[in-house]
């Protein structure tokens, strides 16, 4: 199966092509003000090094959020216009799910993929990682930082990823100390999105292009003010 994968929901995004669960190839976008203008030129840029039009791929995976109201409807938009098109199906994935697969090693027993969500909050999950996948621990969501790192003092030791590192990392390491590992991983995410859309499409849970729906944990700006 021929996928074409796309994350937008982050500052480091990325798209990437995988035959079933193996990486072809990841070509990375930054910063996230050049998603919309740079999307569509990478994702022709990656086919065509490859010999490849979009008509060849089988099935997309997208990272439906949470992340940038405005990434992930850039990233959603796009593969629901191209699966629209093509008549292929559509698997939404977690961004914090691909960012724990992203952070997953032999030594991660837990996981803690942690976004800036911005006044004040985080985006955040706990996993621990087994064979073959993870468990979530703690459930993703929308939480005050605070509150957030009260739930993961059990004393194991946890690896960190993603953008909330840079606003709250100090906070982290006062709540946890040694026990707080910062993975110094580059969070380019497409391929790990595209890993965990296979998983998904080969147990038959891709959808089609109008079914796709952001994974939003707090209503938008502009929502709020309505």
């Amino acid at each position: 199966m021929l996928i074409l994968a796309v994350d937008t929901t982050t500052q480091t995004g990325s798209v990437a092509l995988l035959r079933d669960a193996a990486l072809v190839e990841q070509s990375d976008m930054a910063p996230p003000a050049a998603h919309s203008a740079r999307l569509l030129r990478t994702v022709d840029g990656l086919l065509t090094r490859h010999g490849l039009s979009i008509r060849d791929v089988e099935a997309f995976a997208v990272a439906a959020g949470p992340g940038s109201f405005t990434g992930i409807r850039i990233g959603l938009s796009a593969v629901k216009a191209l699966a629209f098109a093509s008549g292929r199906p559509v698997a939404p994935v977690s961004t914090l799910e691909a960012l724990a697969a992203r952070a997953a090693g032999p030594e991660a027993a837990l996981v803690a993929p942690v976004l800036d969500a911005k006044k004040g909050e985080v985006y955040a999950a706990l996993f621990r990682t087994r064979e073959g996948g993870f468990d979530e621990v703690v459930a993703q969501g929308a939480y005050a930082p605070a509150t957030f790192l009260d739930l993961l003092a059990g004393g194991e030791t946890v690896v960190f990823i993603g953008s909330g590192l840079e606003a709250y990392g100090q906070d982290i390491r006062a709540k946890l100390g040694k026990a707080a590992v910062f993975s110094d991983i580059p969070p380019f995410i497409a391929a790990d999105v595209g890993r965990l859309g296979y998983k998904l499409l080969s147990r038959g849970g891709g959808v089609p292009s109008d079914r796709v729906e952001p994974l939003y944990f707090r209503l938008s700006q502009a929502e709020e003010k309505r």
